[in-house]
């Protein structure tokens, strides 16, 4: 006889548990829901590649009663497959300009404090306002070096054996977690914190400290190939003040930049200053004339977007 415990969590599992359904049982439930298909086979064969719960996310909204999930009066599985394509294309618009940042920050990291404090200057604890947390950063890219196969890092080990590695081997292989760590550390007063902000067009190291912090949660959602349509930014950042050229005319509260427009106004803006040539807002507009039935505005994107300083 099953103790008493585990007979009441069995109990509570066979209650609980939601029966695994085939693909063509979930198409069943859908039509069941009033999900309208164009092309049922189709339909199927996308469901083996991207799961029914995944694609859940996307048509949330579509739903005119959201506890029973009947769906509102047209609405077609292949406009779900749209949002669903928007918000793909999205992420690697967003992930190639993120990237661009990054590497951009390695480099002026590198340049600039190896020139000013040494090529090991990530082990100089006196230009750090936090040794315990820089100990904590110090051990981790050690470890990344340790488990990296890059070849300039299988060559320095076999070549220069023990000793450390130069800062322009060994932030090649850290992420932007740890990059954005890393500059945060830096003690204020650091001449080249401050350049290095104003280089990405921030007049405050403590609001590009913010904002690095921001992508990097964005990143990581963009790796994990989450949605960002319709997703709020989990984490809360500064509003840069003083920019050179302001990006959107307002100064959004917690519940705007709670929503993606913010953030990627202030991507697009950073962008103009590492890399005056990008194309992100053209491929961003150009996205939109792709699947122009999106609702920007669960993105946080207000009615007159397009006349924000930074979308002209």
């Amino acid at each position: 006889m099953l103790p008493v415990r585990t007979a009441f969590w069995s109990f509570f599992y066979k209650m609980s548990l939601k029966p695994p359904k085939t693909i063509n049982e979930q198409i069943a439930l859908l039509v069941e829901r009033r999900m309208l298909f164009r092309n049922i086979e189709t339909a199927n064969s996308l469901l083996k590649n991207i799961s029914y719960y995944r694609l859940k996310g996307y048509w949330w909204e579509m739903q005119a009663d959201k506890v029973a999930h009947i769906f509102k009066d047209d609405i077609y599985f292949e406009d779900v497959i749209d949002l669903y394509n928007f918000d793909r294309q999205l992420r690697l618009l967003l992930f190639d300009a993120i990237e661009r940042i990054e590497v951009a920050l390695r480099t002026k990291l590198i340049y600039h404090l190896s020139l000013s404090y040494g090529a090991l200057f990530y082990q100089d604890f006196s230009i750090f306002t936090d040794f315990l947390k820089q100990t904590t950063t110090v051990e981790h890219l050690k470890a990344e070096i340790e488990r990296s196969k890059e070849q300039f890092i299988t060559k320095h080990k076999l070549i220069h054996k023990s000793e450390p590695f130069e800062s322009w081997k060994a932030l090649e292989v850290i992420s932007l977690g740890t990059l954005s760590k890393l500059y945060k550390n830096f003690t204020h007063q650091l001449p080249e914190k401050s350049v290095i902000a104003l280089e990405f067009g921030f007049n405050s190291h403590k609001d590009f400290s913010s904002f690095l912090e921001a992508i990097t949660v964005i990143r990581n959602v963009i790796a994990h190939h989450s949605r960002l349509w319709n997703n709020n930014v989990s984490t809360k950042y500064l509003w840069p003040k003083n920019l050179k050229n302001q990006p959107i005319t307002y100064v959004p509260d917690e519940n705007q930049k709670a929503k993606l427009f913010p953030l990627l106004s202030l991507v697009m803006y950073t962008m103009d200053f590492i890399n005056p040539e990008n194309s992100i807002k053209k491929d961003f507009l150009s996205l939109i004339n792709q699947y122009p039935k999106t609702p920007l505005y669960k993105m946080g994107f207000p009615s007159n977007w397009k006349s924000q300083p930074i979308w002209k």
